[in-house]
Order: C-alpha cells, then sequence, then structure tokens
C-alpha cells in the first residue's frame, strides 16, 4: 500500500453479491469517494443465480460473466478504490436448491470466508467496516452469510483470535468501527399496509416472489447513522444502471419500487453500529468516520 498505516481514510464493505454494492449502498460510496475516502468491497459470490432476460446475456458465456461485468460497470462508475471478488456461487433465496450446491457461499464454513476478510483487511486497513444487518436486509442466505462472516472477522481482528483454519496473523492496524446497513423499517410498514389495496401480497414481492416484506419489517434494528447522499444521487443512480441486468432495463418501475420512491428517502442511507457498542439509543450520526483516530504506525 502507498501509505503507511492510517495515514488515509479507508472504508471496506464486505458483500455478497454483484449489484449490493450499488442497490442501496450506491450513495454512501460515492459521497465517500468525493471527500477522499479510498473505498474497497468485497463481493464473495459471482451472481449465477440471478434471473436476466436472454438479451443481456447475447455477449457473455454466462449468467456470472454478465452480473461480474456489470460489477466492473458500477465500480469504475463510483471510483472504487479496490474490488476483491471471493469467487464463491450465488446460494439463491433460502430453501432454494442452489443453497445445496458445494460451491455456493451459504455451503461454505464461516470461518473460511471470516479468514478471507480478514487478509482483506490486512491488505487495506480500513478503519471503518460496513456489511448488511443480521436479517441481511431480506432474509437472503448469502446477505446474512457475509453477516456473520464480517462480523466474525472483525471480532477476530479486534480481539486477536485464532482459528484452527486462519492462516492471517494479526500484525497490522485493525478496524475501529463495524456497522451493518439496515433499513427504516417504519417506512416498509406503511408499504405492506398499502399494497394490499392495489391486490398485492406483501409476502410476495420480487421478480421471484420469494421476498416478503411482512418478513422484513418483523426483523427490526436501530438506526445510529445516517448519509445524506443527495449531492451524488445522479452518480449513484449511474452506477445502479450498470446493473440493467437486474433491473429489467430501464423498464416502468414496479409498484413496489414506485412506493419505496414515494415513502422512503432514496437520498438518506442508513446504518446500525455494531462497534463500538451503542450505550445511548440517542446516538446519531452523520459521518461513519466520526470519532476515529489517525495512526500513521
Amino acid at each position: 500500500m502507498g501509505e503507511s498505516g492510517w495515514a488515509a481514510k479507508r472504508l471496506l464493505i464486505a458483500l455478497a453479491h454483484p449489484d449490493d454494492e450499488s442497490f442501496g449502498m450506491a450513495g454512501t460510496i460515492a459521497h465517500y469517494v468525493e471527500a477522499g475516502v479510498s473505498v474497497y468491497v468485497i463481493c464473495a459470490t459471482n451472481g449465477d443465480v440471478g434471473v436476466a432476460d436472454p438479451r443481456f446475456l447475447e455477449q457473455y458465456a454466462s449468467m456470472a460473466e454478465l452480473r461480474l461485468s456489470e460489477l466492473q460497470c458500477a465500480a469504475e462508475t463510483l471510483g472504487l478504490a479496490g474490488l476483491y471478488t471471493f469467487g464463491y456461487r450465488d446460494s439463491g433465496m433460502a430453501g432454494s436448491p442452489d443453497n445445496g450446491h458445494p460451491d455456493s457461499l451459504v455451503s461454505a464454513p464461516v470461518t473460511e470466508v471470516a479468514d478471507r476478510i480478514v487478509q482483506v483487511i490486512r491488505d487495506v486497513q480500513p478503519q471503518v467496516v460496513v456489511t448488511f444487518d443480521p436479517y441481511g436486509s431480506y432474509g437472503h442466505p448469502d446477505h446474512i452469510k457475509m453477516y456473520e462472516a464480517t462480523t466474525l472477522a472483525f471480532e477476530i481482528c479486534r480481539n486477536g483470535l485464532e482459528l484452527a483454519d486462519t492462516t492471517t496473523s494479526i500484525d497490522f492496524n485493525c478496524p475501529q468501527k463495524l456497522y451493518y446497513r439496515t433499513r427504516n423499517r417504519t417506512y416498509y410498514r406503511i408499504i405492506v399496509n398499502l399494497l394490499p389495496l392495489f391486490g398485492v401480497d406483501p409476502g410476495q414481492m420480487g421478480k421471484n416472489k420469494d421476498i416478503n416484506l411482512r418478513a422484513i419489517i418483523s426483523h427490526t434494528y436501530p438506526i445510529h447513522a445516517r448519509i445524506h447522499t443527495r449531492h451524488v444521487s445522479e452518480q449513484a443512480e449511474r452506477a445502479r444502471l450498470c446493473h440493467a441486468s437486474q433491473l429489467g432495463g430501464l423498464a416502468q418501475p414496479s409498484l413496489l419500487q414506485q412506493m419505496q420512491r414515494l415513502f422512503v428517502n432514496p437520498t438518506v442511507e442508513t446504518y446500525m453500529r455494531a462497534y463500538p457498542p451503542v450505550k445511548d439509543r440517542r446516538v446519531s450520526e452523520r459521518d461513519l468516520f466520526a470519532g476515529i483516530f489517525q495512526s500513521s504506525h
């Protein structure tokens, strides 16, 4: 690395699929890149189980190749300092046959994934790490696995733990803060109450009808940090459009998407602070780097 120790601010975001960095976090990433922070992203799977219109696959040998190409487009659009791909197979939603594939992320031992994240932390030496909330945003097994593995990796660094299959020695600066990307469930409760009025079942949303909004609002987490992103909204939208295959191209937004835009502020991205532990419920940060100390050692 060019700088010594923590001479510059670094943010590491540990995610599961190509498009996770743009659907829900693009504003945060663009905001910090604009502020001069070096932002790095881990993408653990190749997005193999994604669904796309055949026209998007015409120039690609596989769904994974398409999804990774879209990820590279988003990485360049957002100005990432680095992108780490682990190459696991997408596990699909809970209960699907893909969960049992031996190469899937959900089939990998959590200690194995955590060790790989620790190695990235050693390379990047971020002050702040971000991953999914404990429910994985909407219950996706791969999201939950990355929450578990990233939390374990953070604990390994902070506490100097040693695992039987860990090959990385803790001889580097450990991150000071850990956040979980979570959403304000209050607004989703409004949406859940309104959807039946349009003849839509809130328990069967998304392309594959496998997103349960009722389950999402039953997993509520505190919000400790709000990142305002209106000033980078155009850049964030360009990053989302890189993942055209997962958006259905430029098709008319779905009813759920229209309601989200109406009731959920797209220019405020919200986070739960997992470490340092929050003792005061009134904690409300505007910067994920608030309170960190700089070191050149």
